[in-house]
C-alpha cells in the first residue's frame, strides 16, 4: 500500500538525506585531497582532476542504464542496493595500488550516484502534498549539501593527517550507517515503479522540454565545477592560503550550500520559471566577481560561501522543471538530469584543467566558468520562451476561430 501524501516532513525524507549525505561525500571529497593524491600516485594536479570527470562521466552513463535495469523492482530494494555498490567502490578506492585502479574504482562508485538521487527524487515527491514537492527535493539534497559543510572538510582533514586512503575508508563506513538508516525509515510501500515500456519512457525523455532542461543543468553546472575542482590549489596558489587552511574554508561553502539549496527550493515551490532565471543570473554574477575577490583572503572565504549557496540555489528549480516535463518518466527523467549535473561537472573538471595546463592558468578558471553558466541561463530564456509561445497557442487558436 501506498503511503498517502503528506502535509508534515516524513522521517523518509531524512533517511533520503542520510544516502545523499554519504555519496556527495564520495563525490567531493577529491577536491580537498587533489595535492596528497597527486603526489602519492605520482600524477599531475591536472591528471588528478581527471578523478572528479571519470566520476562524472560513470554517473552521467549509469544513471539511465540503472534506473531502466531497476523500473521494476521495488524502490526501497532498489535504493539499499545503489549504497551496497557505493560502500563497496569506497573500499575499492581506498585499497587502489595506483591511479588507473583508483579511477577504475571511483567510476565504479559513480554508478550508484545517478539512479539513487533520481529514484529518490521521485520517492520524495511522492511523500509530500504537491504545493511541497521541490521543497522535498531540497530536503533530500540537504545530505549533499551537509556532505560538503561535514564531509567534505572532514575528509580533507583526515587525508592531511592521515592519508588520502583514510578518508575513503571512512566513506565506505558512511555507506553502511546509511543503509542502514533508509533500510530502517524509507516505507516499503512505495514499492514498484510505473510499469512502463522502455520505448515510451524515451519518448517521453525526447520532448523537447525536457532535453532543453537537461542540457540547461549540464552548462549551468559546469561553471561550477571549472572553479570547484581546483579550489584547493586555487587557494593555495592564487590567494596565498596554507594547505591546513582549505578544510576550514570549504566549511564556508558547505554553509552556502545548505542555504542554498533550501532557498532554491522555496523560490521553485512559488515560481519554477522565475527561480530558474533568477538563480542562474545570481550563479553568474558570484562567478564574475569572484574574479576580483580571490586576491583577498578575506573576501576569498566570503565568495566560497557565495558561490556554495548561488550553486545549490539552482539545483532544486532544475530538478523540478525536468521532474514537471517528464509526464510518466519521472525516474529516469530525475536520474538523467542528475547525470547531467555530473556531465557538467566533468566538462567543468576538463575545461578547468585546459585553463590551468594550457590557457591563462588558476586565476583565470572563475569568468571562464561565468561564461559558461552564462550559456546556461540562454538555455534557460530560451525553453522558457518556447514553453510561453506553446501556452499561447490554444488561445490563438481559438481567436481565430471565432471562439
Amino acid at each position: 500500500m501506498t503511503t498517502s501524501p503528506s502535509r508534515s516532513t516524513p522521517l523518509a525524507l531524512y533517511a533520503l538525506a542520510a544516502g545523499a549525505f554519504g555519496i556527495g561525500t564520495t563525490e567531493f571529497v577529491i577536491m580537498g585531497l587533489l595535492i596528497q593524491v597527486a603526489a602519492d600516485l605520482h600524477v599531475s594536479i591536472a591528471t588528478a582532476g581527471l578523478l572528479i570527470s571519470g566520476y562524472a562521466f560513470g554517473v552521467f552513463v549509469g544513471a539511465p542504464v540503472l534506473t531502466i535495469a531497476t523500473s521494476r523492482l521495488p524502490r526501497k530494494a532498489v535504493l539499499i542496493g545503489l549504497m551496497a555498490i557505493f560502500t563497496l567502490g569506497n573500499i575499492c578506492c581506498a585499497i587502489a595500488p595506483n591511479y588507473a585502479v583508483l579511477l577504475l574504482a571511483r567510476v565504479i562508485t559513480s554508478l550508484a550516484h545517478g539512479t539513487f538521487f533520481g529514484v529518490g527524487s521521485v520517492v520524495a515527491t511522492s511523500l509530500v502534498a504537491a504545493d511541497r514537492r521541490a521543497s522535498a527535493i531540497s530536503i533530500m539534497f540537504t545530505g549533499l549539501t551537509i556532505a560538503t559543510l561535514l564531509g567534505v572538510p572532514a575528509g580533507a582533514w583526515l587525508g592531511l593527517h592521515f592519508g588520502w586512503r583514510s578518508t575513503f575508508w571512512a566513506v565506505a563506513a558512511i555507506g553502511i550507517v546509511a543503509m542502514l538508516v533508509i533500510v530502517a525509515l524509507v516505507p516499503a510501500g512505495h514499492g514498484h515503479g510505473k510499469r512502463i515500456a522502455v520505448r515510451e519512457e524515451l519518448r517521453a525523455i525526447g520532448n523537447p522540454s525536457v532535453l532543453l532542461g537537461l542540457l540547461m543543468t549540464v552548462l549551468g553546472f559546469a561553471g561550477v565545477f571549472t572553479v570547484f575542482t581546483y579550489i584547493q590549489p586555487i587557494l593555495t596558489s592564487v590567494t596565498g592560503f596554507g594547505e591546513a587552511a582549505v578544510s576550514p574554508i570549504l566549511l564556508m561553502f558547505g554553509v552556502g550550500l545548505i542555504a542554498g539549496n533550501l532557498l532554491g527550493g522555496k523560490l521553485a515551490d512559488r515560481h519554477l520559471t522565475r527561480a530558474l532565471l533568477l538563480t542562474l543570473i545570481a550563479l553568474i554574477v558570484v562567478l564574475g566577481v569572484m574574479t576580483f575577490a580571490l586576491h583577498s583572503k578575506v573576501l576569498a572565504v566570503l565568495f566560497v560561501g557565495l558561490l556554495g549557496i548561488a550553486a545549490f540555489a539552482t539545483v532544486p528549480p532544475l530538478q523540478l522543471w525536468v521532474l514537471h516535463k517528464a509526464d510518466d518518466a519521472k525516474s529516469l527523467a530525475s536520474s538523467l538530469n542528475i547525470g547531467a549535473f555530473n556531465l557538467g561537472n566533468a566538462l567543468g573538471a576538463w575545461l578547468g584543467g585546459i585553463v590551468v595546463a594550457r590557457g591563462p592558468g588558476l586565476g583565470a578558471l572563475t569568468w571562464v566558468a561565468a561564461l559558461v553558466t552564462f550559456s546556461g541561463l540562454l538555455v534557460a530564456m530560451w525553453a522558457q520562451q518556447r514553453e510561453a509561445n506553446l501556452q499561447r497557442l490554444p488561445a490563438d487558436a481559438c481567436a481565430s476561430n471565432g471562439t
